[in-house]
């Protein structure tokens, strides 16, 4: 009998959408909404934003900093030239 896939251990982190306590604790300390010995009972639930870029972005990204990247090897190549001369 095979095992369900829910119960199998997964490959990768799965998206989850709140945090647990500890982490809920943390946001809290971070925001200065909770202190060293208030309840741990009770906190608000916040979600986790899940960030996605398009591929369009990463690819516009890298072709600028590609360019930044041409231009300063291009004034090291025209800097070397006149310090030779």
């Amino acid at each position: 009998m095979s095992i369900h896939p829910s119960l199998s251990a997964a490959k990768g982190k799965k998206h989850r959408s709140v945090h647990k306590r500890f982490e809920r604790m943390e946001e809290l300390k971070k925001k200065g909404k909770w202190k060293e010995g208030d309840s741990t009972f009770g906190l608000p639930k916040g979600k986790i934003v899940k960030v996605k870029i398009k591929k369009a972005k990463a690819a516009e990204e890298k072709t600028t900093e590609e360019t930044k990247e041409a231009e300063t090897s291009q004034k090291a190549t025209s800097n070397q030239k006149a310090t030779s001369k």
